[in-house]
């Protein structure tokens, strides 16, 4: 087995590596070019969105965060397990925190891709097992029937998150279904906030479940407050999957008599519903901050994360869905715990 202090030691190496993107240095060649392929394979995944995953797996893969994230934990105790992985693939690299997590907690890791997502991952382990060769004997990729495992984590939209659930209730397992991410406004938010609100919404096209896909502001709000910040955005209609994403939902609405803003090329649409389709944001008006909250507390299995300009538990400030740490786990489900109990 190796020890947890090589496990750190490794992937603290692969974020070096991914903190050092340099296009002109030889060493970085394959990763630009996977990062074109994934480009050619999903159309969702642009240059920039595959390489800014890249850039944030490097500043969490760091000695202090990864001991930070085990300090709670003793894996020497256990022996170690098959854990199957069926990976979504909605955004570039979504299932590599199961995967790191798996592997830093002393298990064997058979992972099961996304068809949307089948180089990235592949390319990131490739790369761990060359900082520590021993890890070739705890990875491997399938794209069949899972065979010969102790325990599954998967992830999926809701019916997909059924099927598992049924499929796998006789193993242990963990399962996560879709949500979303929201943000909260008072009306007091600056032009900096609102701004990084903006990368909140845009990043990863909003396909993320991290993604601002509702927004809830107090009655009388200034909804082009919003669009003044999305609008340094406008180039995302350069996207052609996007732009016909924009051009079909807002076909939609028109046609369904359903009142919206829109500014060109995205659409505020008043909406009690927290998933939003591409290149449109829900908004919900509020008269009572506590009263909405109490509110939002339950509705937690519908939502990722909060964001908003308040000091709170569990709240991330505007511009910072997209940067989780470690130790935020996707549905609030421990990842690390689920693998530490098993024996």
């Amino acid at each position: 087995m190796i020890k947890l202090e090589q496990r750190i030691f490794a992937l603290n190496r692969l974020g070096e590596f991914l903190r050092n993107l340099d296009p002109n240095d030889p060493n970085y060649d394959s990763l630009f070019e996977v990062t074109n392929k994934a480009k050619t394979t999903n159309g969702w995944f642009s240059r920039e969105n595959v390489l800014y995953a890249f850039s944030q797996w490097g500043e969490c893969l760091t000695t202090k965060n990864l001991s930070k994230w085990t300090q709670s934990y003793t894996f020497e105790q256990k022996s170690p397990q098959t854990i199957g992985l069926i990976l979504a693939g909605n955004i570039p690299l979504v299932g590599f925190h199961d995967v790191l997590s798996v592997l830093i907690s002393g298990h064997k890791v058979l992972i099961k891709c996304s068809s949307s997502d089948p180089l990235l991952i592949p390319f990131l382990t490739k790369k761990l097992q060359e900082f520590e060769p021993d890890y070739s004997n705890l990875i491997e990729f399938t794209r069949e029937r899972f065979q010969n495992f102790d325990a599954i984590i998967a992830t999926g939209s809701n019916n997909a998150a059924r099927y598992f659930e049924y499929y796998f209730s006789k193993v242990p397992n963990l399962i996560r279904s879709n949500r979303n991410g929201i943000a909260i406004l008072d009306g007091s938010e600056t032009k900096e906030q609102l701004e990084a609100l903006a990368k909140d919404i845009v990043r990863y096209y909003g396909l993320g479940c991290r993604s601002i896909a509702k927004i809830f502001v107090p009655n009388q709000y200034n909804l082009n407050l919003i669009f003044g910040a999305l609008y340094p955005y406008s180039n995302l209609m350069d996207s052609a999957k996007f732009a016909n994403n924009y051009d079909y939902n807002k076909a939609v609405y028109l046609m369904s008599q359903f009142d919206i803003l829109d500014n060109g090329f995205f659409i505020l649409k008043e909406d009690p519903t927290y998933s939003s389709p591409v290149a449109c944001l829900h908004y919900e008006y509020f008269n009572d901050l506590q009263n909405l909250e109490q509110n939002i507390s339950q509705q937690q299995d519908k939502i990722q994360c909060i964001t908003s300009n308040q000091e709170k538990e569990n709240h991330f400030a505007f511009g910072e869905a997209q940067h989780p740490k470690l130790w935020d786990y996707a549905d609030g489900k421990n990842t690390l715990d689920f693998l530490t109990l098993l024996s």
